[in-house]
């Protein structure tokens, strides 16, 4: 896709859509409530809202810019800033190829679990039915790879939607897509939020959600926390946002729209904390014990906890619906998104067109997916994968690119001066500061915090030869690829794109 025909977004609105799309995801529903309640309830918004502004909404800026700036993807937009930061760009399109292949069979149980809810399908034992009865898992990581059907027949129809919006273009297919999913979640999780609170017990809930502990502000690892939760929740490090603002218009502004993003994405979350909070308050009341043995997170919240909760409350049925075709359209937003990022990449760096790009590229990726994990094994695969590819990946790769950016290239002012150019609310030294120094020190001590827990205890005390090659060799190996294919001449129209840079 050459600059001057790049598709573009119909309007900011639409990019908003999908920017705040692709930011809420499967994490604000089942990720943020947990983190909060764990690191100091209402305490915990003190360094989270410091965390969004001194990282979150700094790092959607730089990366708005550089898209905007270059109008194109990670590896184009990172080759125009020097040849050899290039890599960084492919290396975030790898990992979201990876994210991509798992994250679509989460959002395949959500859309089974929307259809189990009317009729409550999980009975009395919803773990042992999400296990055994629909990921027929295995009991330990295994080389068995056989197929669960009915995990496959959704996972196929969520790649055919994933796909048939991207075919359908920036304007037509993305934008059109999280103008319908974007208000119909909202107005699905609001009615999901107004019955969970009206609900007995909800207000015990509440108050060991919002309960603030001050003692934890000055606890290292509560801060650690905060900026780990903005940074996974806004989507960036891995180049959605890099591609997101490569479509939009030369007069457009790129701080202010950061800006809304990453509120109205905050703003979800605490939504999302209130909701789920309620609803633990009530089961805690029905059965009888604390709120503290209820809390939990990710998919033993989601497929677990809460089928158990819609079992015991009144219309629970109506109430597992709104809850899972909520997880099911923010998954969707994100998938979108993810992908792209692999679609778009590719065709800016080959010139193919949009349709054989989404064919080609898209279809390899939901190939990848249907094959590896829609098996009794691929649980275990998944598990070990987004840990550390989240990890050793996303983070690993928003630091470099950090570092590069803004130590070794030295263009937070270009970037800034770009920005300002357009933007209602303009840069200056605090921004170059944020980026410069507190997301870096930031980004590394997440990093070292983790290695130092990886390297003393086996990840979810799996066997080290797993870990191995599902887990340190899916992450190292994204890396390694990314060299590779920034090593590649790339020809569009007879030249290298790196002689069109040059020329």
């Amino acid at each position: 896709m050459h600059a001057e025909h790049r598709e573009q977004w119909g309007t900011r609105a639409g990019f908003l859509m999908a920017a705040i799309g692709s930011a809420i995801g499967l994490g604000n529903i089942w990720r943020f409530p947990y983190i909060a309640y764990e690191n100091g309830g209402g305490a915990f918004l003190v360094p989270y809202l410091a965390a969004l502004l001194t990282a979150g909404i700094p790092l959607l800026i730089m990366e708005y810019s550089l898209g905007h700036k270059y109008r194109a993807t990670p590896p184009t937009a990172f080759l125009r800033l020097s040849k050899p930061a290039q890599v960084i760009g492919w290396w975030q399109v790898l990992i979201c190829f990876v994210i991509a292949a798992y994250y679509a069979v989460i959002i395949a149980w959500s859309v089974m679990y929307t259809g189990f809810s009317f009729t409550k399908a999980w009975g009395d034992d919803p773990e042992t039915f999400l296990f055994s009865d629909v990921l027929k898992a295995a009991d330990a990581p295994t080389m068995d790879t056989s197929f669960v059907g009915t995990i496959l027949l959704p996972l196929i129809a969520v790649w055919l939607i994933t796909l048939g919006v991207l075919a359908a273009g920036v304007r037509k297919g993305i934008e059109r897509a999280n103008k319908i999913f974007i208000p119909l979640l909202l107005v699905m999780f609001v009615a999901l939020v107004i019955r969970a609170i009206t609900l007995p017990g909800a207000a015990d809930g509440l108050n060991a959600f919002f309960q603030p502990d001050w003692s934890a502000i000055t606890d290292g690892s509560v801060w650690v926390a905060a900026y780990g939760q903005i940074f996974f929740s806004l989507s960036i490090g891995f180049g959605i946002m890099i591609t997101y603002s490569s479509y939009l218009r030369r007069r457009s502004d790129l701080s202010g729209s950061a800006m809304v993003a990453g509120f109205a994405n905050s703003s979800f979350e605490l939504l999302a904390g209130i909701g789920v909070f309620a609803t633990i308050g009530f089961m805690a009341a029905n059965a009888g014990i604390p709120v503290s043995e209820l809390a939990t997170s990710g998919i033993g919240l989601a497929f677990v906890a809460f089928p158990q909760i819609i079992s015991n409350m009144p219309a629970g049925e109506l109430f597992g619906v709104l809850f899972f075709a909520s997880l099911t359209i923010a998954g969707l937003t994100s998938m979108i998104s993810i992908v792209q990022v692999i679609v778009g990449s590719v065709a800016d760096r080959t010139g193919l067109r949009r349709i054989p790009a989404v064919l080609i590229v898209g279809g390899f990726t939901a190939l990848v997916s249907i094959l590896l994990f829609p098996t009794t094994g691929g649980l275990y695969l998944l598990d070990v994968v987004d840990h550390f590819i989240n990890q050793y990946g996303i983070v690993v790769a928003a630091l470099v690119s950090v570092i590069v950016v803004a130590w070794v290239l030295r263009q937070l002012k270009p970037l800034e001066q770009h920005a300002n150019a357009t933007s209602a609310i303009r840069l200056g030294l605090l921004w170059r500061i944020t980026l410069g120094v507190i997301t870096p020190l930031v980004l590394g001590w997440m990093m070292w915090d983790s290695l130092q827990t990886e390297l003393s205890e086996n990840y979810g005390d799996y066997e080290g030869s797993f870990l191995l090659g599902a887990g340190w060799g899916v992450a190292l190996g994204a890396l390694v690829l990314g060299v590779i294919l920034s090593i590649v001449p790339w020809k569009r129209g007879g030249k290298t794109v790196e002689e069109e840079v040059q020329g």
